[in-house]
């Protein structure tokens, strides 16, 4: 009975194993400081070859920003 219930299980074994390590990938990249200066710098890199307006550039900035000190709140406070 339980090999039926293995092999039944599998596939949602499978996605459930997907969706974690998704999950993992996801809180590293929002967790990693050097992460979030590369995606400022390349902002700043895409605002100055004009891929970019000034508006949208100050919103993906203050966005970046706030993840950044988020980070390093979360991090003083362990």
């Amino acid at each position: 009975m339980f090999l039926i219930d293995d092999i039944l299980l599998a596939p949602l074994k499978g996605v459930i194993f997907i969706a974690e390590k998704i999950n993992e990938v996801i809180v590293k990249e929002t967790s990693d400081e050097g992460s979030i200066k590369e995606r400022l710098m390349a902002l700043q890199l895409r605002f100055e070859m004009d891929e970019i307006d000034e508006e949208e550039y100050d919103k993906k900035e203050d966005e970046l920003l706030k993840l950044l000190e988020n980070i390093r709140t979360e991090k003083q406070n362990k």
